[in-house]
């Protein structure tokens, strides 16, 4: 494997898709790990773009066939994972890969390739800030808000085994010290 990982994880709505598609264009050289999920699409998200969206029966098919690297079931039958093949079509093609997951899956990408990844976690400034920004999303269902909400919470119990924590209290500034940490990386 000759490119590097580069891991985002955060509590839902705490900005890192938003920094992942701006460091995308910062000349790193490094394409997107699509990862699978068992959700539907929200918005104008596509099959093969925003994710591989599968039923749930197909994901354990996948699970049975281990063809992830990771995954987890977030809530049931709801179930996010990182494809084997998306990690091997990226690196034979020599370039970096970042990777948008959540924390577990985050921890356990890290854990496999050790020191060829960079774990970063984006930290919202507060759970009522997170809260605000999940409400403002219009994406969920105020149930399903409450659920991100309580998730967040054991998530960030999680911050500190990632090698970088950002907290995104301000966008312009997240943007510029997670470009640093990834330029750092890439250099070593």
């Amino acid at each position: 494997m000759s490119g590097k990982l580069i891991i985002f994880s955060a509590p839902s709505g705490a900005g890192k898709s938003t920094l992942v598609q701006y460091l995308l264009g910062c000349g790193f050289d490094m394409e997107f790990s699509v990862s699978a999920t068992s959700r539907a699409p929200r918005g104008t998200e596509k099959h093969g773009v925003d994710y591989y969206y599968l039923t749930p029966e197909e994901f354990r098919q996948k699970i049975d066939n281990q063809e992830f690297l990771e995954y987890e079931e977030v809530y049931q039958n709801c179930y996010y994972g990182t494809l084997r093949s998306e990690v091997e079509r990226i690196t034979g093609q020599g370039k970096n890969i970042v990777f948008d997951v959540d924390v577990v899956g985050g921890l356990n990408i890290k854990k496999e390739f050790g020191d060829q990844a960079l774990a970063l976690f984006i930290a919202p400034p507060s759970i009522d800030e997170l809260h605000k920004r999940l409400l403002n999303r219009g994406t969920d269902s105020a149930e399903m808000i409450e659920k991100r909400i309580g998730k967040a919470e054991f998530e960030m119990s999680f911050a500190p085994k990632f090698d970088v924590v950002v907290v995104n209290d301000n966008l312009e500034l997240a943007k510029a010290e997670a470009e640093r940490s990834i330029r750092e990386f890439l250099k070593k």
